[in-house]
């Protein structure tokens, strides 16, 4: 797949958005017109820059207005044609895009249409120049791929061509099928664009919410596959117009346009027989997961291992060479890392104690590694002991560890091979607290992060994402998007915050940056865990008793299971499957909690309740300006 961006997609100025590019992957570049008008050096050094950095300008766009206008404009139209040409001719660019005309003076006609399209190919093969026509949602004549392929076709010059974008197509709803008759040769350009669905203003979505392929809702793949049978296989290039964009980073907006487009085409290539995409493994099945990782200190352990030994954890294990434990229950396994070497005590020197890294189990990991690095992910690698296991590992949600384990090889047997067992202390009580496996991981990133790594999981990882959430905190909204497999395995709840006043933003700025916030653990019995919590001294979060009598109103509740909740500082939802039971711990740290859950055939995670657990961990959590050794403990 000849990959190309369009500059208007990135957020900066025109020689930081051509280096993003560069840097990202792209074999090409759109050079979008204002981007150019606000530059200060001349299209000739546009070109030089491009050409330095490897990229091909594709195209230059956009031509506005141009068909079917009447006499008197119409001349003028062609003479602004004329200076395009001139801009193109420098910046060594053989196409321009021209959007189908919004003018009120426009006049209709497909014979008109087609007549003008016919002189400006003439104008454009005397400079050695392409045309390229694409049909605007909201054109006022042409809005429809299907009129706008008849004018080109009609139009019948070598040098006059279609430009299909998927957007314009899809959001209203076009038949796709209709591509597949149009020959390869007549298609000059493809534009890919996401977005999604909201029932607005056509041209007010697009200019406000496209997003890269696979962010959205709109079936671009489809789209690309009908494409992919024509035989094209020119440029597919990423016209993005979203405001989170517009302000994010250059950089990360333009790696995470390469990667879609990488992913879309391995789409399209297990579909349809075409030259576009490169051979990588299937997305990785997801097993589970195999543990999560913590990051302190040998003067914060201590704490860390005491919430844990509350939750009826032990510790079964420990490193034969760096200074981390295993503690265990059920199927969960948790490491503690208090080494002072290696990447886990950074993590610790930049964002205290935290939960960095977690391994996911796959069906091969090799497998699943190789398909991260074709999609752009970054790989890690650090020194480890002769005889112990070297994981394939990825960089994750702010810049913590992905571990890629499996049982095929010995990856599965890392407990076994790296850790060395260790005698239960007589004194500690042996009993589990019933915590069964890992329900969910959620992870907290900046709001403009989240379409990042939505795509980075569901691209990698065989999953797909559910709809977006809101979970009103009393200091605003943070969204909140899952990522699951089909068995739900995986479950990851990734929660956007927009400001510090929330508790997800909070987390954030005093982690200083993205990570895990909290870890949820399942039982098949909410009261015997609580019971048993209690018995080894685990303080539960408070909620409020004004809760439990609005539950029993609104769910019916008989008033013995109210009480035995409200007893427990369980919170209850129920949804068209079944019900949910929540029991939370309280903040540790800057926000970090713990959750134990209860599933009884319920597949949400209980986004009612969030105001009201959020509003009771807020209550305990270190006031501003408190010392941070001052913090409240579970």
């Amino acid at each position: 797949m000849k990959t190309s961006i369009a500059t208007v997609t990135l957020s900066g100025e025109l020689p930081d958005k051509l280096e993003a590019i560069a840097k990202a992957g792209f074999d090409g570049v759109e050079i979008f017109e204002n981007d150019f008008l606000a530059f200060d050096g001349s299209p000739s050094d546009v070109g030089r820059m491009a050409r330095d950095l490897g990229l091909t300008i594709t195209l230059f766009q956009p031509f506005r207005d141009f068909e079917g206008m009447p006499e008197g404009l119409r001349s003028r139209t062609f003479d602004r044609a004329e200076r395009k040409f001139d801009v193109m001719q420098e910046l060594g660019t053989g196409m321009v895009l021209v959007c189908s005309n919004v003018s009120p003076a426009a006049l209709g006609g497909i014979d008109r249409a087609a007549a003008d399209f016919r002189e400006l190919g003439e104008r454009a093969a005397k400079r050695g120049l392409k045309v390229g026509y694409e049909a605007l949602a909201w054109g006022r004549f042409v809005n429809d791929h299907r009129d706008a392929w008849e004018i080109v076709r009609r139009a019948d010059h070598q040098n006059v061509g279609l430009i299909l974008d998927s957007f314009h197509s899809l959001s209203r709803k076009i038949d796709i099928n209709s591509i597949r008759s149009i020959p390869k040769d007549k298609i000059f350009i493809v534009q890919l664009a996401d977005a999604p669905l909201i029932d607005m203003d056509l041209l007010y979505w697009s200019r406000h919410f496209r997003n890269m392929p696979g962010e959205g809702d709109l079936p671009v793949t489809a789209f690309t596959e009908a494409i992919a049978s024509t035989g094209y296989d020119g440029y597919f290039s990423l016209e993005i117009f979203n405001d989170q964009f517009r302000g994010g980073s250059t950089q990360a907006i333009a790696a995470d346009g390469h990667r879609s487009l990488i992913y879309l085409a391995d789409q399209v290539r297990r579909k349809v027989e075409t030259p576009i995409g490169i051979a990588m493994p299937e997305r990785a099945k997801v097993k589970g997961v195999g543990f999560v990782e913590f990051a302190t200190s040998e003067d914060e352990a201590d704490e860390l291992i005491a919430i844990l030994q509350a939750l009826g954890f032990r510790k079964a294990a420990k490193h034969r060479s760096k200074k981390v434990s295993l503690f265990e229950q059920g199927e969960i396994r948790i490491l503690v890392n208090v080494d002072t070497a290696g990447f886990a005590n950074a993590a610790y020197a930049v964002h205290g104690t935290s939960a960095y890294a977690l391994a996911i189990a796959v069906d091969d990991a090799q497998d699943a590694y190789n398909r991260a690095l074709a999609l752009d992910a970054e790989p890690f690698r650090q020194p480890v002991a002769e005889g112990e296991l070297e994981f394939p590992v990825i960089r994750g949600v702010g810049g913590g560890l992905i571990y890629l384990i499996d049982d095929k090889s010995q990856l599965g047997r890392f407990s076994e091979i790296d850790f060395e067992v260790v005698a239960t202390d007589p004194g500690t009580d042996a009993a589990d607290a019933g915590l069964l496996r890992i329900d969910h991981i959620a992870q907290t990133v900046a709001y403009d992060e989240m379409l990042t790594w939505l795509l980075f999981y569901t691209s990698i990882f065989d999953t797909r994402k559910t709809p977006m959430v809101d979970i009103i905190d009393p200091s605003g909204v943070v969204r909140s998007q899952v990522v699951e497999n089909e068995s739900g395995a995986l479950r990851l709840t990734m929660n956007g915050a927009e400001n510090r006043r929330t508790l997800a933003g909070h987390f954030i700025a005093e982690k200083f940056g993205s990570g895990i916030q909290h870890l949820a653990f399942s039982t098949d019995d909410i009261f015997s865990t609580a019971a048993s919590l209690r018995a080894k001294g685990f303080r539960p979060l408070h909620i409020s008793p004004n809760y439990y009598d609005d539950i029993e109103a609104r769910f019916g509740l008989g008033e013995d299971l109210t009480e035995r909740l409200k007893a427990e500082n369980i919170l209850y939802d129920r949804d068209e499957h079944g019900e949910y039971f929540q029991l939370y711990s309280r903040t540790y740290g800057e926000g970090f909690f713990f959750e134990i859950v209860e599933r009884r055939g319920y597949r949400g995670y209980g986004a009612a309740n969030a105001i009201f657990r959020i509003a009771a961990l807020k209550k305990q959590m270190r006031p501003e300006g408190v010392p941070k050794d001052a913090g409240i403990s579970l």
